[in-house]
């Protein structure tokens, strides 16, 4: 039987298990980005969840945060800054699920070398809600940045803005 070649079936996946952050490490993200971050809390920005791809956050709408006095909308300024933040905490939370050998804390360490490099926010409809939801998801990390997108939605449900984020992670 020359030139004939028997096929293997292929091996199964190797499977991983998923990344799982300790108590400690959740508990100082959360009070990095609700607490250390100082404007973060000027907004009243609260960490709703955290994972090793995404995070999110919510956000009262208070009198201070208005941009537009005849209509109530949030300001666009607030919009960015609680999507870029978001974003970058989703590019950390990548990171530190790279480094699970290393403690907590030196994980959370890594947050001096976090920049935003870049940042885009699209602007889809006025921002007029008792409450905003907004989440990061991060696409890519790599050595030294990190991309990712963030969505902001209103008490509705309501897709208010859309942004991309990219971050130097080193």
């Amino acid at each position: 039987m020359q030139g004939m070649t028997i096929s293997r079936p292929a091996a199964p996946p190797a499977t991983v298990a998923p990344v799982v952050f300790e108590a400690d490490y959740i508990r100082g993200l959360t009070e990095l980005f609700e607490e250390k971050i100082v404007f973060n809390q000027l907004l009243g920005l609260k960490l709703l969840s955290v994972q090793p791809d995404r995070a999110s956050a919510s956000l009262p709408m208070r009198r201070e945060l208005v941009g537009h006095f005849a209509h109530n909308r949030v300001h666009g300024g607030v919009i960015s800054a609680a999507l870029d933040t978001l974003g970058g905490l989703a590019a950390l939370a990548a990171v530190g699920a790279r480094h699970m050998d290393e403690a907590p804390a030196l994980r959370l360490q890594r947050f001096a070398k976090l920049g935003t490099i870049d940042l885009r926010i699209d602007y889809l409809r006025p921002g007029i809600s008792e409450h905003f939801e907004m989440h990061a998801e991060v696409l890519r990390v790599g050595s030294r940045v990190a991309n990712t997108r963030m969505a902001f939605h209103g008490a509705d449900g309501k897709l208010l803005a859309v942004g991309a984020g990219v971050y130097i992670v080193s």
